[in-house]
């Protein structure tokens, strides 16, 4: 293959790929997908974490003062559909109830829409708000999903 016409992978999505690899040791597509399952519970809670941080306005370690009463308040269960089967996952609550999340909304299970592009995020090397902000601005930028959100 010509150099000149070989793509150039971004160093981190080659990383993320490598680690996944590393870790499960596929030896099947069905493997494969298998890890990307595994990973995505894991991927979708961090970026809601990131979502909680961003509703109360401080870090989930932040010790300093807060700008309301309004807390972090555990965690409810969630079982979400991708194209690679179910996962269930944890999703944060605050005290208030006042938390809609974007990247997976109340009341809606399928992700399989948007999966990739978050895989593809995490790969990059986007913070987990960094991630969580361009699902909301992808969100409110389309008017069918924006109209199953509640703004804040």
């Amino acid at each position: 293959m010509n150099e000149m016409a070989r793509q150039k992978r971004d160093p981190k999505a080659v990383a993320l790929a490598q680690a996944i690899i590393d870790t499960y040791k596929p030896k099947s597509v069905e493997d494969m997908n298998d890890a990307l399952k595994d990973i995505f519970g894991p991927m979708f809670e961090a970026m809601l974490k990131g979502e909680m941080d961003n509703h109360l306005g401080y870090d989930s370690n932040d010790k300093g003062p807060k700008k309301d009463s309004n807390r972090r308040n555990g965690y409810g269960s969630k079982t979400i559909k991708t194209t690679r089967g179910e996962v269930k996952i944890d999703v944060p609550r605050d005290r208030d109830g006042t938390f809609e999340p974007v990247v997976v909304p109340k009341r809606q299970k399928d992700v399989s829409e948007i999966e990739d592009k978050v895989l593809a995020m995490y790969a990059r090397g986007m913070s987990q708000r960094d991630i969580s902000s361009t699902i909301e601005d992808i969100y409110v930028s389309i008017p069918r999903i924006q109209s199953h959100t509640v703004q804040h």
